[in-house]
């Protein structure tokens, strides 16, 4: 039988990113077709933010894993994804029709 085992840090970067994306998108009123890009740059920064918690410790830990980096990481990921988004190029809208 095959066992499948998830690291806690993996799920609790992916529940402290989601959450972060969602108040994000909720204090910008939308995200657009960016949302994919939000979430996934929010749970890459948390998880981040959990390897630097380890190493510079963190004062508001949930377990093994650090609640106040992971949290700063993955607005930081929100940010360069938000900067990324209105630097990179865009469409123009169509006239007429």
């Amino acid at each position: 039988m095959l066992d499948l085992v998830l690291a806690p840090a993996l799920i609790l970067a992916i529940v402290v990113g989601a959450f972060h994306a969602c108040l994000y998108v909720l204090i910008r009123g939308t995200a657009g077709a960016r949302l994919p890009f939000v979430l996934s740059g929010a749970i890459l920064g948390a998880y981040a933010g959990n390897a630097v918690a380890d190493r510079l410790g963190d004062p508001i830990r949930l377990g093994d894993f650090g609640l106040l980096w992971s949290s700063i990481v993955a607005w930081l990921g929100i940010v360069v994804i938000a900067v990324a988004s209105t630097l990179g190029p865009t469409r123009k809208r169509r006239q007429g029709s």
